[in-house]
């Protein structure tokens, strides 16, 4: 086999594109692995020829400088591929199929895995449970933002498309079966979202406005989305959504104006660790979007919060902050009996059922999130601009097969 381009973290704000070596049905030492994962043999694996992958707000953070990511990790969990080789001890899927593969890496064979609780295996991070590719603590898997990428555990982890031709049509949509839209529709589901339910989503950032997009598709009354980018807004606004501008100030009297009420059935915190307080120029203040969801969510209620919380983060605003510890108002969650659903969308759970959607035309998730394609060689540049609050979600095309997308 020949080589093989990918993405990786060079330090904070630098990515670049470099040579590493094409997969094979071994996991080898490198950036981030984990010593106990050096060596592992997968010949349950299957080696694909990306598609698309995608560069997602979690990678973000970590080119922020924002995680302990060591130098070198080859990024990318968002992964659309074509199946150029599979290892002996696969069974069902065959050389030729164009798959979605889920960012949580699972076994398949674990009691979290059985119980369809995939973002949590117990059998692929020697760290921690729960694994993805080219993340940070998560076993050292390989990044998919490369022109070739290995998939453990193929039969179990790999969606198949039932038509490669439909898939083509459709490729930009189901591109975003490998993390975005799942997480932004497990936002919504934790979040209660039903038939006739108001929904605050706070962020307008891809996984908010997939989030958003799942509410709708769910049978939302109103959605409201809050960020303080206009850009992002407008993007929001463009598929049925109403929106909160936070430079304006706090959340809780612009949803007044909106519903003529305080309060929302559902909450949904799109942003994570990084967010920010409320008003023109705000500063950092990680705790901000939790409390505002205690406070507006009405008693009884739930929140679904797939933004991303970590628990070493180098940039933090103080101590506690360095170690993923905030000063949330818990009493306010307390006293309302509000529910809270944190940690990695087991992707599997939804993938199959949201694909159906798209094959079927009942949702268009790519325009909706502003879905961008760019050649490898421009992921710098997708990088820089989404850290400045571009609205567009920037899926690399390593292989020229979107180029007719």
């Amino acid at each position: 086999m020949g080589g093989n381009k990918a993405v990786a973290y060079k330090g904070p704000g630098v990515v670049e594109v470099i040579d590493i070596d094409h997969p094979t049905f071994e996991l080898k030492d490198g950036p981030g692995v984990n010593p106990a994962n050096v060596g592992r043999k997968v010949p349950h694996g299957a080696i694909l020829r990306t598609v698309a992958t995608n560069i997602c707000g979690s990678d973000q953070h970590m080119v922020r400088g924002r995680t302990t990511a060591p130098t070198d990790l080859v990024l990318g969990h968002e992964i659309t591929g074509e199946v150029v080789e599979v290892g002996p001890g696969v069974e069902f899927i065959a050389v030729g199929d164009l798959v979605s593969v889920p960012f949580n890496i699972a076994c398949g064979r674990c009691r979290n895995c059985k119980e369809r609780k995939t973002g949590i295996c117990l059998n692929v991070n020697p760290d921690r449970p729960g694994s993805a590719y080219g993340y940070v603590d998560m076993g050292g898997w390989v990044g998919g933002q490369a022109e070739y990428v290995l998939v453990p555990y193929a039969d179990w982890n790999l969606l198949k498309f039932p038509d490669k031709d439909q898939a083509m049509e459709k490729i930009l949509d189901l591109a975003m079966l490998s993390d975005i839209f799942p997480t932004g529709f497990h936002g919504a589901v934790t979040a209660g979202v039903g038939v006739g339910s108001t929904v605050y989503v706070a962020g307008a950032g891809p996984v908010g406005l997939a989030a958003a997009t799942s509410a709708l598709l769910l049978g939302a009354s109103a959605v409201i989305v809050a960020d303080m980018n206009a850009d992002r807004l407008a993007q929001a606004k463009s598929f049925g959504c109403e929106t909160v501008d936070l430079t304006k100030g706090g959340p809780v009297e612009q949803i007044e104006q909106i519903l003529g009420v305080p309060e929302v059935d559902c909450g949904i915190d799109a942003v994570g660790f990084e967010a920010k307080g409320h008003g023109e120029g705000a500063s950092e203040a990680p705790a901000t979007v939790l409390n505002d969801l205690m406070d507006l969510t009405a008693a009884g209620g739930a929140l679904g919060i797939p933004g991303l919380y970590v628990t070493g983060d180098p940039g933090g605003i103080d101590e506690a902050a360095k170690k993923g510890a905030l000063s949330l108002s818990l009493g306010t969650g307390w006293a309302k009996s509000l529910s809270f659903t944190t940690g990695q969308c087991p992707v599997m759970k939804y993938n199959r059922e949201l694909m159906m959607a798209i094959l079927h035309d009942r949702v268009h998730i790519a325009a909706n999130v502003n879905a961008t394609a760019i050649t490898l060689a421009d992921a710098p540049r997708g990088y820089a601009e989404f850290d400045k609050g571009a609205a567009q979600k920037y899926v690399l095309n390593p292989n020229g097969y979107l180029d007719a997308a």
